[in-house]
């Protein structure tokens, strides 16, 4: 597979998600940041939706959105993988691949609606507005983290239950989850003393080496808290 180029915004969930796909199939690829908020004509002409991410190759072929971008690369990782990274990013018989799925719509789908959509507005996209800042609206923010502490506690059920979430290997389930959480986690979002389990799991996920690129990242006037980067926190 020829040279890729990743369209995207560092805070963007599906974004980090298909470059942790990326990385753990040891694929490199070249980012490029995107402004959600700023709706180019030159990005909707890739992807009309204005949605994030995009993934292009030098052969020409141009990749719109999480789903189709990772399970692209999950239909036959021997083809996009280095020789020596090659993970089955769906794993499993017919019914553990489903599982698998049906937990990547519920991250980018239900967690996004009620979680990471409105936190990133609230707290981020808002603050760059070329009218100028808003405050975060309080009620807003109180109805998002009590959603917050419902997926939490579904997080802790699922790391309490299986090896990783949808079952006994890794999966897009856990890079999408992981990616949601770490932008939540990023805006100091997360309760970790409340939900243990998801603590644990999580401290697994961000050890490992494709995570090292999203924790290094930094939004212009938006820093992280001192955990966010700390493996043992």
């Amino acid at each position: 597979m020829s040279a890729a180029r990743l369209t995207q915004y560092r805070l963007c969930p599906r974004s980090r998600a298909v470059r942790l796909a990326l990385a753990e199939l040891g694929q490199e690829v070249l980012l490029a940041d995107e402004n959600p908020w700023d709706w180019r004509q030159g990005f909707l002409a890739k992807n009309p939706a204005g949605e994030l991410p995009v993934l292009e190759y030098d052969n020409g072929l141009v990749l719109c959105g999480a789903y189709s971008i990772c399970e692209f690369l999950a239909d036959d990782p021997g083809a996009n993988a280095h020789p020596s990274r090659v993970t089955q990013l769906i794993p499993g018989n017919r019914e553990d691949r489903a599982e698998v799925r049906r937990l990547v719509d519920w991250f980018h789908g239900k967690f996004d609606r009620e979680v990471s959509r409105e936190l990133l507005y609230e707290k981020v996209y808002a603050c760059m507005k070329p009218s100028g800042p808003t405050a975060p609206d309080v009620e807003i923010l109180k109805a998002v983290r009590s959603n917050l502490r419902y997926h939490l506690s579904y997080i802790s059920y699922l790391a309490d239950t299986r090896r990783w979430l949808a079952g006994d290997d890794l999966s897009l389930a856990d890079l999408a989850a992981a990616a949601h959480i770490s932008t939540v986690d990023y805006l100091g979002e997360i309760p970790w003393n409340e939900v243990p389990l998801a603590k644990g799991w999580y401290q697994r996920m961000k050890s490992r080496p494709a995570f090292r690129a999203l924790l290094a990242d930094r939004i212009p006037g938006t820093p992280p808290p001192v955990a966010y980067t700390d493996l043992d926190f």
